[in-house]
């Protein structure tokens, strides 16, 4: 055999190379085993692919028994140099030469282009056979175990994410199309059932497309082209990247959202009738007060005058009429469309109401502001007899005035504001001469307390 071009090893060196690399070799035998018997490998072999997943197997697919070629290739000159070094306990100058050579140089013959994708020269012709060293052929395993371990490892990942998970959905849909049908929500005549086939569709295509081509479904944490080495301290490593549930997260929220609607209109079918009832009673509340606000209106016709009194409303029968249309609806079972209708006649019944209070309380106004102007006649009057001036003439003559124009009919609201400001305008000579003798008692108090005080304070001294 020819010397080595390189340095030739001593005997340390080569028994440490020997051990190295048959450490090496073992953790590869490992590592191909365990590729083996993948299950992503096994799915891999039985598909019918398309698309990226095909382009990619297309290559590695070729990988595993390629790699059992170079890895017999390894073995046998690493056996061959084993064996060189087991003829002498202690190898002389011939022995060192020969396993440096198998060692480290280009002593091992492989099948030419053996590195997966590989570029090619423009017209270098092809070469039927390598020789490389053992680190060189050790580099182009780890090259192919890389490509294949890469797609299987990722279609793997994809298969085991989301097939059984798209199953469950379109299961789902199916519980939410059954409970949509028994609300009458078909497809044609409701835009949530149109909705679910939209769902159906867009889960289904994305199983043939999870089953045909799960690596477009795979986004890698680093350029597919980057090579790896064997793991060490396992088989083989877990895929560098994540599976793209975006279309499946998206479904899921879509049907989220369909299944929250139909469960609306579930709670209007079991509420549908209280509900039209409460709306019913709402009307005949706003009925009964516009009732009493016509009422209402006769009586200060009659008893106040002078006084712009507005026009009662009537009833709101158009309001009766949709009411009969959402009775309708109900019947038929047409949730769909009863839904806005009754959000619709539930608002209208409440502003009827309010709308029926506030005729009341504009037409009852004037009524309001006499007997406002009767308890504050009475409140003055009372006032009057603690000032002891409920005697005096013209106290009386302002109060009778006063009086009599509250208490006729019909009632000058005007003038008997007039009146009762005059009347109390009548006690506020009396109300001042109170203030003031309250004021001087007070300061004699204050005065008798002050020489109380100094005569105690000096009897202490």
């Amino acid at each position: 055999m020819a010397a080595s071009a390189g340095p030739v090893l001593n005997r340390e060196e080569v028994d440490r190379a020997l051990a190295r690399l048959g450490a090496e070799r073992d953790a590869v035998e490992s590592a191909l085993l365990a590729l083996q018997d993948h299950q992503g490998l096994r799915l891999l072999d039985g598909a019918e692919l398309s698309g990226r997943t095909l382009e990619r197997w297309s290559v590695a697919g070729r990988g595993l028994p390629h790699l059992w070629a170079l890895f017999d290739r390894y073995s046998e000159a690493l056996a061959s140099a084993r064996a060189v070094r087991a003829r002498k306990a202690k190898p002389g100058a011939p022995e060192l030469a020969e396993l440096s050579e198998l060692l480290t140089g280009d002593a091992v013959t492989v099948p030419g282009s053996a590195v997966p994708d590989a570029p090619q020269l423009l017209g270098a012709p092809a070469r039927l056979v390598e020789r490389v060293s053992l680190d060189a052929l050790m580099a182009r395993m780890n090259s192919w175990y890389a490509t294949v371990l890469e797609v299987v490892s990722a279609a793997d990942a994809v298969w085991s994410a989301l097939p059984a998970r798209i199953d469950l959905l379109l299961a789902e849909l199916q519980r939410v199309r059954t409970l949509g049908s028994s609300l009458g929500v078909r497809a044609g005549s409701h835009p949530l059932a149109d909705d679910l086939t939209g769902i159906e569709k867009d889960l289904t295509e994305l199983r043939t497309e999870v089953r045909e081509d799960p690596l477009a479904l795979w986004r890698p944490a680093r350029v597919p082209a980057q090579r790896g080495t064997v793991p060490e301290g396992s088989a083989f490593a877990g895929p560098a990247g994540v599976v793209d549930t975006e279309r499946f997260d998206r479904a899921g929220r879509a049907l989220d959202g369909v299944r929250l609607e139909l469960e609306d209109l579930l709670r209007l079918r079991e509420e549908a009738e209280e509900r039209l009832r409460s709306v019913g009673d709402l009307l005949q509340r706003a009925d009964a007060t516009l009732a009493e606000a016509r009422r209402a209106r006769g009586e200060v016709l009659a008893k106040i005058a002078a006084s712009d009194v507005p026009a009662v409303p009537g009833p709101a029968s158009a309001l009766r009429e949709r009411i009969v249309a959402a009775l309708d609806l109900r019947q038929a079972g047409q949730w769909g469309r009863l839904a806005p209708l009754l959000d619709a006649l539930e608002d209208a019944a409440a502003k009827e109401l309010v709308r029926a209070r506030e005729s009341l309380t504009e037409v009852t106004q004037p009524l309001a502001v006499r007997a406002e102007l009767r308890g504050r006649l009475d409140a003055y009057k009372a006032m009057a007899a603690r000032l002891r001036v409920a005697e005096d003439p013209e106290v009386i003559e302002r109060y009778e005035k006063a009086r009599w124009l509250l208490w006729s009919a019909p009632c000058d609201l005007r003038a008997a504001a007039a009146a009762v400001a005059r009347f109390q305008q009548s006690l506020r000579p009396a109300q001042a001469e109170a203030e003031g003798g309250q004021a001087q008692e007070a300061a004699g108090r204050a005065s008798a307390d002050g020489q109380v005080e100094g005569q105690v304070e000096g009897g202490r001294g």
